[in-house]
């Protein structure tokens, strides 16, 4: 999933409401976020603060169940977890019947059904080139006739979303039949990526442009109030199909009162979340020490140290209420160049060790400890813990720190200060200075003060570009960013979704560094192919070692995800792949006035 730079920050307010109040008293949450949001279109979103919303606004075929561990998939419009009879080549998918769109104008006034139908417009929206989707790398090259209707639609101008498709065949009303170029039998993961959640056509042409700030789907949740990058008000969608929860697999013993106190009870619980974006750390953990914010997701790490005690929770938090739970979801940092950018880029050997240089000049252990408050470990592998395909063998320090070798690759290959100023000039004796972009807040300022340190121990200039997170994502994947920081969090839980961040193919959606390696994309396409086991590991390891060679990025680290929550929530449980879970969440509104 995606995710990515610093993943949004769920934090949940509570209304304060007399103790007096009834039982049935609205339960309201108010969660704030620590980026703004892309768009609601979950075609062309790819980021967590917009997934706080299409992740309860719409639905995909499948899901993960929320307490079982390891994840595990669960049908969510379907009825059944697909499986294949072929292989992997082929899956079957049948809808629940009598799963309704929320109603809207776009559909008349007339009660609007979800069909097979909806999933297969859904899909190709992904393929349309117009639509520029980011998550067109989870359809190309893979669903059978995609590459087809695409280049079609190039030569055109024009997608046809009524001609046929020989990976979408809707076969009744409730089936759906999928078919992709080559056997993946992780190919159900993909079902589970909420950026694919069924959108109506109807709805998709009515709002146009608007599209992406008026969501209409099957969801829990529906939109009822948004100001961009300030304000959403999710309320409980009250046509909701009757749902309940029961744990799909084994369930870890500290999680089984959750599953006593869901026993039974309709899904979603919650009345309405309301959610403000505030990107300031210190306004968020102010709001959640004062007992305004029920939840923190993810405690920024510039507050980490009023919030824990060599680890722990702070016994006068504990005495107050406070819960505290550590989680290492599946996630990688690193930072990334722009493999196509005149300074940085380029796969000539001169190039590469400008790369390599900063790379080995980046002290990635002092930012840990400092800017993340050591709340991780450090990445040295692409593929992180805790997901398939990773293996101890990945996990090689092959970009370490070492400001001396750094130093001598740049005057091996060139790189000299020509004019006495103290910064190095390129080897023809032109200007080089570096252009690293972040976004404006506290804690990156501090972040670009460790790299302009790194850079001056090495002779390099930089200077720092600022803009909002969404907008540095579209700078990136129209390849305008030279020299930045990113990250990913597990879409599912297998090596393959974060090695494609370099699969050529990919440029221009999340291959931020727009990596081109004929034989990194071979390696990956046979990798895709095999089962997990040694084969494909083996795959993944020589697909590390290239860039390791190349430099398109240099990895920084696996950071935890600190949670912190007021003991009036209930049912809180932190998700390995999920960052949200509104509809389990519960609040009890008797200690609202506390």
């Amino acid at each position: 999933m995606a995710a990515r730079w610093l993943p949004a920050l769920a934090a949940v307010l509570v209304l304060c409401a007399p103790a007096t109040r009834a039982a049935d008293a609205p339960r309201v949450l108010r969660t704030v976020l620590n980026i703004a949001e892309t768009s609601f279109d979950p075609a062309f979103a790819s980021d967590a603060a917009s997934d706080a919303v299409i992740s309860e606004v719409y639905e995909a075929m499948l899901d993960y169940d929320y307490l079982a561990r390891p994840a595990t998939l669960v049908p969510r419009t379907l009825e059944a977890v697909p499986t294949t009879g072929d292989g992997g080549l082929t899956w079957l998918c049948r809808l629940k019947k009598g799963i309704h769109f929320t109603p809207d104008p776009a559909f008349r006034g007339k009660p609007r059904e979800l069909v097979a139908a909806d999933y297969a417009y859904t899909y190709r929206r992904v393929l349309d080139p117009a639509v520029k989707s980011p998550w067109l790398w989870l359809f190309e090259g893979k669903l059978a006739g995609a590459d087809a209707a695409r280049a079609a639609a190039i030569r055109s101008g024009r997608f046809d979303y009524d001609a046929p498709i020989a990976g979408l065949e809707v076969v009744d009303r409730y089936t759906l039949r999928i078919r992709l170029a080559a056997p993946d039998l992780r190919f159900p993961y993909v079902l589970a990526v909420p950026y694919l959640g069924a959108v109506a056509r109807e709805a998709v042409e009515a709002y146009g442009p608007d599209f992406g700030a008026k969501p209409v789907g099957t969801g829990p949740y529906r939109l009822v109030e948004y100001q961009r990058s300030a304000r959403m008000i999710l309320e409980r969608n009250l046509g909701f199909r009757a749902e309940t929860y029961v744990p799909a697999g084994p369930v870890p013993e500290e999680a089984r009162p959750i599953v006593v106190a869901l026993a039974g009870r309709r899904l979603p619980i919650l009345d309405r979340i309301e959610i403000r974006v505030v990107e300031e750390a210190q306004s968020r953990w102010l709001a959640f020490a004062n007992g305004e914010v029920d939840v923190d997701s993810l405690v920024s790490e510039a507050f980490i140290d009023e919030l824990l005690d060599q680890g722990r929770l702070r016994g006068a938090l504990a005495a107050k209420g406070v819960r505290h739970e550590a989680n290492l979801r599946p996630n990688t940092y690193w930072v990334y160049f722009n493999m196509e950018h005149p300074v940085v880029g380029g796969y000539e050997p001169g190039k590469i060790a400008l790369r390599r240089a900063i790379a080995m000049a980046y002290d990635a252990a002092e930012a840990l400890r400092v800017l993340n408050k050591g709340r991780g470990r450090l990445a040295r592998s692409l593929v992180p813990p805790g997901v398939a395909g990773f293996s101890p063998s990945l996990d090689v320090d092959a970009q370490a720190f070492d400001p001396a070798a750094s130093r001598a690759l740049l005057d091996r290959y060139g790189y000299r200060d020509r004019d006495g100023d103290g910064y190095r000039e390129n080897p023809a004796g032109e200007p080089l200075v570096l252009e690293r972009w972040s976004v404006p807040t506290s804690a990156q300022r501090h972040a670009d003060e460790l790299w302009k340190k790194s850079m001056d121990a090495i002779g390099l200039k930089v200077v720092f570009r600022k803009d909002k997170l969404p907008e540095l994502r579209k700078m990136a994947r129209n390849g305008r960013i030279p020299f930045a920081s990113d990250g990913w969090y597990a879409d599912w839980p297998d090596g393959e979704n974060f090695l494609q961040l370099l699969y050529g193919p990919n440029a221009g959606q999340e291959n931020q560094s727009r990596f081109r390696l004929p034989e990194y994309d071979r390696l990956y396409d046979q990798a895709r192919r095999l089962p997990d086991g040694p084969a494909r590991t083996a795959l993944f390891a020589r697909m590390q070692a290239l860039v390791v060679a190349y430099a398109p990025i240099r990895l920084t680290q696996h950071i935890i995800e600190d949670h912190a929550w007021h003991d009036r929530v209930r049912n809180y449980k932190p998700h390995p792949i999920r960052l949200f879970s509104f509809r389990y969440y519960d609040v009890e509104p008797a200690a609202r006035g506390r």
